[in-house]
């Protein structure tokens, strides 16, 4: 994969046009066909968190009157109070539940629908291929999964939180400027000096958060990525875990894994080194929040200017003001994740739309009944020539053989027909048929060996008696029985039986062309034989253009191409029985 790219794309995101690039990720939710009902919890959480901005300033008043209250020895208006605190708190609880039930709500429909168009965008234009085999970005499986969740989640939590604080700070700010009073220092009185004292001390906490915390940004990005990274390179032991045992490659995947760890552990020391420092300051800023308004009330206290339930008013005012302005120092380790998972989340965007924007070298058009290549040239992407000026017509009905060396370019030769390659010039004239593909190693996904079979159909669109008709043709009527059991196919198969379950896939499927790349390579002669002949008797108009190596597949077509030199030359056949 290719680190650099994607580094360079998160680079990019992170400049002058953040901002408006995250807005656009945000807003279309918001617009969307589910935006009633987004908008409908949107308010009701906002609602509820300016409730509870009201239940804080409540409470701060009952402060004043309960700390009075126990100065002057009054019993009922303790009791009274007490009474008053148990309601206030109830609703409170109720509040904070729906608060935060709503929210979560919220979050999982505006995920779900995040997540529904990103797989759209991501399968679409082929980009899920072309984005893996360019290494334009890594790891898209965690972008899809784990960033939208993060996404989400984080953009409503801070976005609330910054709500709500600045509703709060509004609010305490009235408060504690009434409450305060004014102080004379160097012969200048100063209104509502603990407001300004709570400013003084929020704005210097912050900027020193700022910059202490300001690497966990890059910090938090590297480490997602090499988190995925571990993750992949486990996958790719467990996809390969037979081939691995046979070679007795466990140590060498050991150390493979070892040194993908390694990153994840020496990221990770520095990110808590980071922390370290950060918790250190952000530890100490709250400590010192907890006395340093009673230090800074204590002169009028102590000169009689405000009762001991001033005292403590002003302190829960203070604590609440200074909080709020300190909202940044708080968040900032989740706004430091926030900004990674966006700068990861653009960069993938990002890299799509350049591959759906991206001219095709190679012009593929759908306009005929037959195939033609004209002046076809295929190119590796890092320059080397696998073909030069290829004109071939193939008419429908035709057989063809396509071989070659390894490495001369036959694969990719059926890719570009396919659309998949776009490295070289000229044009690929396709005909406007069904056509099927056969891979090498056929895609078997994870369900019923009845849908594994009609991929990428539904089942229900071929009749039931026809899966059990094509798996014994293609040699697996031990499969029958089988058919609607659910199982990971590709692990449960040899090679050799992925091969023919595709050949029953293309029975199936009845297509009009059949382009095949190896797709026997598994097979002994006799399967290989009998597969084809059940080609040519089951689909008799179907075009062939078959990649093999074998001398015994000759028979079964009427033409034979080679790439040699990269050349695409007719070779004389005389073997074909077709």
């Amino acid at each position: 994969m290719n680190v650099d790219i994607d580094e360079s794309r998160v680079n990019d995101a992170v400049n002058g046009s953040f901002f408006s690039r995250v807005w656009k990720l945000v807003t279309p939710y918001w617009r969307s066909e589910e935006k009633g009902m987004a908008w409908v919890l949107l308010i009701a959480v906002i609602a509820l968190s300016l409730f509870s901005v009201f239940i804080s300033v409540l409470v701060n008043s009952w402060y004043r009157d309960f700390y009075n209250a126990l100065q002057n020895k009054d019993l009922g208006a303790f009791t009274h109070l007490i009474l008053y605190f148990c309601g206030i708190a109830t609703i409170a609880i109720l509040g904070a539940v729906y608060r935060l039930y709503l929210t979560q709500m919220l979050t999982i429909r505006w995920r779900r629908w995040l997540t529904e168009k990103h797989f759209t965008k991501w399968l679409a234009h082929k980009n899920y291929y072309r984005l893996e085999q360019g290494g334009y970005t890594d790891n898209p499986d965690q972008r899809l999964s784990e960033d939208l969740n993060n996404f989400t989640s984080d953009t409503l939590s801070l976005s609330l939180g910054l709500l709500r604080t600045v509703v709060s700070l509004v609010s305490f700010s009235v408060i504690l400027w009434g409450v305060s009073g004014s102080i004379e220092l160097f012969g200048i009185t100063i209104p509502g000096y603990m407001f300004w004292a709570a400013l003084l001390y929020a704005a210097v906490g912050s900027w020193l958060t700022h910059l202490i915390g300001k690497r966990l940004i890059v910090l938090s990005n590297q480490q997602q990525r090499y988190e995925a990274d571990m993750r992949f390179a486990l996958v790719r032991v467990r996809e390969n875990a037979e081939s691995i045992a046979l070679s007795e490659g466990e140590a060498n995947e050991n150390q493979r894994l070892s040194a993908r760890f390694g990153m994840v552990w020496s990221n990770f020391w520095t990110i808590m080194k980071v922390q370290k420092r950060l918790t250190f300051f952000t530890a100490g800023y709250s400590q010192i929040a907890i006395v340093f308004a009673f230090v800074v009330a204590a002169p009028r206290y102590f000169a009689g200017k405000i009762e001991l339930g001033g005292l403590m008013q002003i302190n829960s005012a203070f604590g609440n003001v200074q909080e709020n302005f300190s909202w940044f120092i708080d968040a900032y380790t989740q706004l430091a994740s926030w900004r990674a998972t966006c700068d990861r989340l653009l960069s993938f965007r990002q890299a799509m739309d350049e591959n759906e924007a991206r001219v095709p070298a190679i012009n593929v058009t759908h306009e005929s009944n037959a195939l033609h290549l004209q002046g076809l040239g295929l190119s590796l992407v890092g320059g080397r020539q696998l073909l030069n000026n290829a004109n071939v017509d193939i008419a429908a009905g035709d057989k063809v053989m396509l071989s070659g060396r390894s490495g001369s370019g036959k694969s990719t030769l059926l890719r570009a027909m396919g659309g998949l390659w776009n490295e070289g010039h000229g044009a690929v004239r396709l005909p406007a048929k069904r056509a099927f593909f056969l891979p090498q190693k056929p895609y078997l996904p994870i369900g019923t060996l009845r849908e594994a079979l009609s991929y990428p159909q539904a089942p229900e669109v071929y009749p039931q008696e026809r899966f059990a008709q094509v798996l014994e043709t293609c040699r697996l009527s031990h499969l029958v029985p089988r058919l609607d059991e659910s199982n990971h196919w590709q692990r449960m198969l040899s090679p050799g039986e992925q091969q023919r379950v595709a050949f029953a896939r293309a029975l199936l499927y009845a297509p009009d062309w059949l382009y095949l790349d190896e797709a026997t390579s598994a097979m002994d002669e006799e399967d290989e034989a009998a597969l084809y002949q059940a080609l040519l008797d089951e689909l008799p108009g179907v075009t062939l253009l078959s990649i093999g190596h074998r001398s015994s597949l000759k028979r079964f077509h009427r033409r034979h191409l080679r790439i040699e030199g990269g050349q695409l030359q007719e070779q004389p056949h005389p073997e074909a029985v077709v």
